[in-house]
């Protein structure tokens, strides 16, 4: 069963671009990738911008690296059997924070600490933006709205996982991912709050792949 809400309004930036906010939701505050040995190749669909928000470099010899490191992924509403980060329209008036705090809690059912802010990320074949947020989860709920009116699910995955399964059939979350591995800090383990971008922030194109489905929500 497809999600539906009733009289919802979107947003809209002044270039026309649909404003969306979404958290990678953790079980604890340590959420740089555990392993980055070996490689996962980068993915997306069609034509995918990420505005940069953080110089951080990647530092093997001084990195700490937490074992076993889970991201909470939910059922898409449209194919129930494929897996997303948990996001969605932001409404009038609202925050990104806000509302990427209310998707989570209507989508995933959990509530938690809004951390940093990990990018904006663009995505031009959609023409909407994407507010993404890493929120520590505090309290995971029972049963919640999307469980109970589309039956949505959640499942934990370790970063790898999550981003091999995101590839298949949703490259552009795992776009969130993949930037997320190259932004941990090489102090403490844990990763960098960035600046707010500005109108000079830097645009980084990436891979481009066709064929690969951009419509799973």
């Amino acid at each position: 069963m497809m999600k539906f809400k009733p009289n919802q309004t979107r947003t809209y930036d002044r270039e026309g671009y649909k404003k969306r906010a979404a958290c990678l939701c953790f079980r604890s505050e340590r959420e740089d990738e555990p392993s980055h040995s070996g490689t996962v190749g980068c993915v997306s669909s069609g034509h995918l911008k990420h505005l940069e928000t953080t110089s951080a470099t990647w530092n093997k010899k001084q990195h700490t690296k937490p074992k076993n490191v889970q991201v909470l992924l939910v059922s898409s509403s449209r194919y129930p059997d494929q897996w997303i980060v948990p996001g969605g329209g932001m409404e009038p008036e609202e925050e990104p924070g806000g509302a990427a705090v209310r998707e989570v809690y209507e989508e995933a059912g959990v509530k938690g600490k809004l951390g940093r802010l990990l990018g904006i990320f663009e995505n031009q074949d959609r023409k909407h933006r994407t507010y993404v947020y890493v929120l520590t989860v505090t309290e995971i709920l029972e049963d919640w709205e999307d469980s109970v009116n589309i039956g949505r699910k959640r499942e934990w995955f370790k970063v790898e996982d999550a981003i091999k399964v995101l590839q298949c059939h949703k490259p552009v979350h795992a776009e969130y991912l993949e930037k997320l591995k190259l932004s941990c800090s090489p102090t403490n383990g844990n990763s960098v709050v960035p600046p707010l971008p500005d109108n000079n922030s830097l645009f980084v194109t990436s891979a481009q792949t066709s064929g690969l489905p951009s419509t799973v929500r």
